[in-house]
């Protein structure tokens, strides 16, 4: 066995479906996977092992995922469409769509980003992360959409890494928050820590943690009538922590809408516009994308800038707003 996690369910958790608690408690868990392992008797609720999905958990259980070294080991090809933007020789720009987790983790190691490169490009990509991350140099959450590149050879990974270490490529996000950030337009740096209480969130800490640098520039405030005060704003990384922006702007008291995790939890609209509740309750993950993404090219010793336009729900959401304002 390589590996035991264990959480503790309290009353918020109680009657949940055991793969929907432990899907919450791990971003890269899908419940199919979480399935796999209840068949393999890899799960167990108070030194019990469970045989299905369907089991409730209860106030104060104790819930054990093993996770064994074999099924860590081999990364399984996948054949999923990519939207590649930009290919030659060194290097791969893809579109990342929400959903998609970039390389295996904790309990996932099927239907990732690797798991489409390995299945379309075979041994053509960089080892240099190891054999479960062919290609990846950086990462986008799972929830989040945009643009990602790629390492095909060790060289161009090199070179790459190079320029993120030093925060010379230039990274974009949109992104469409709840409220106004004050002021508009500015610049957060803090330390980024994991977060004592769950372990699966990141924070804002003053002692300890890895230095994270986010500007930000609020594009257009939506005051609307029977819709809650929404702003579009434009992040550009300096550093690449993990959750960063959405840390940050859970920092400056406001959040992604559709984020799950550092975002409000039971909105509830007194009176509010129904296209605007439809188009909500139909924006899949965060409304946050990778939309701009520019480097020098590994090889090639060239400025190069890729630009990607925002998921459909997105950009519906974002229509309608300056529809209405307009």
């Amino acid at each position: 066995m390589n590996k035991t996690i264990e959480f503790l369910a309290d009353k918020k958790d109680s009657n949940l479906r055991v793969d929907v608690f432990l899907s919450k408690k791990i971003d890269d868990l899908s419940r199919s996977y979480i399935k796999k392992l209840i068949e393999k008797k890899n799960i167990e609720i108070n030194g019990k092992i469970i045989t299905t999905p369907s089991t409730l958990v209860k106030d104060n259980d104790k819930i054990f995922i093993h996770f064994f070294e074999k099924n860590e080991n081999k990364l399984i090809p996948a054949k999923i469409e990519l939207d590649i933007i930009f290919e030659d020789k060194d290097i791969l720009v893809i579109n990342k769509p929400k959903g998609m987790v970039v390389h295996p983790g904790a309990g996932n190691f099927e239907n990732t980003l690797a798991n489409a490169l390995v299945y379309k490009y075979k041994r053509n990509l960089s080892s240099i992360n190891g054999s479960l991350r062919p290609g990846i140099v950086h990462r986008i959450d799972k929830e989040t959409s945009g643009l990602l590149v790629i390492a095909k050879n060790n060289f161009a990974h090199n070179e790459l890494g190079k320029q993120f270490n030093k925060h010379t490529i230039k990274r974009k996000y949109q992104c469409l928050v709840w409220g106004v950030i004050r002021p508009l337009n500015g610049r957060i740096v803090s330390l980024i820590s994991r977060n004592i209480k769950n372990r699966q969130l990141m924070t804002v800490s003053e002692v300890r943690g890895k230095k994270a640098v986010t500007n930000y520039k609020t594009i257009k405030v939506f005051n609307l009538k029977d819709i809650p005060k929404i702003s579009l704003v434009e992040c550009e990384l300096e550093t690449g922590r993990t959750h960063q922006i959405r840390v940050h702007l859970k920092h400056k008291k406001t959040s992604i809408i559709g984020d799950k995790k550092y975002g409000k939890k039971g909105i509830k609209f007194r009176k509010v516009n129904k296209v605007f509740l439809k188009l909500l309750n139909n924006i899949q993950g965060q409304a946050l994308h990778a939309s701009t993404l520019e480097f020098n090219h590994p090889s090639k010793d060239k400025w190069v800038s890729f630009k990607t336009n925002l998921p459909i729900d997105f950009q519906k959401m974002l229509n309608f707003l300056n529809n209405l304002s307009s």
